[in-house]
């Protein structure tokens, strides 16, 4: 008869998210996961596989515990405009935030990536670049309350805020702030159309 495990999994999760955020995929050893969740190897192994499942997990709780709710917000405004402030706003907020790690996990992880990692880096894109088609979705949806910059179609603007939030993250992970990131949202709505 097997044991009951001894440990809150989400806990132990939210422990490894931090590990993770902080370090990225590969500057992350079994020793720094062991240290921050208390387990032991077996029992790390036993409940999440292997680093790299786990890690999967640690994506997906990133997601739904710190970015989801930030882009549902965003993408439920009624303009092309007021999406991506709403946007640019929330993650900037998210990258240098007091009670998180600085940086984005994904940007962090797929930055640091040798080929021997190569499936994660891909995975991390791929969750990129399916936000990136969301976003372009919405703003065509939207497109009749109010313009893009001109010149700019739907998918050069989604492209163009998804390389902001990216160029925000790595900005917040060497050092800048929240208000020199809302700075940076702030420089970027000046080419935006007030709608």
């Amino acid at each position: 008869m097997s044991r009951a495990r001894e440990f809150d999994e989400t806990e132990v999760l939210d422990k490894a998210l931090q590990v993770f955020w902080q370090q990225g995929y590969e500057g992350t050893s079994l020793n720094d996961l062991l240290d921050a969740t208390g387990l032991t190897k077996s029992s790390l192994y036993a409940t999440f596989g292997s680093k790299e499942d786990l890690f999967h997990r640690i994506v997906e709780r990133y997601l739904s515990k710190h970015v989801e709710f930030r882009q549902a917000c965003a993408l439920a405004e009624p303009t092309p405009r007021r999406i991506v402030e709403r946007l640019l706003y929330g993650m900037a907020d998210l990258h240098a935030g007091s009670r998180t790690p600085p940086g984005c996990l994904i940007t962090g992880a797929a930055l640091a990536c040798s080929p021997e990692t190569e499936s994660i880096r891909q995975h991390l894109v791929r969750s990129r670049n399916e936000f990136g088609q969301i976003l372009r979705e919405r703003l065509e949806a939207v497109a009749s309350a109010g313009a893009l910059p001109p010149g700019m179609t739907a998918a050069d603007a989604a492209r163009l805020v998804v390389l902001t939030i990216q160029g925000m993250a790595v900005e917040a992970k060497g050092g800048a702030t929240r208000n020199e990131l809302r700075r940076i949202v702030q420089t970027f709505l000046l080419s935006w159309p007030e709608n």
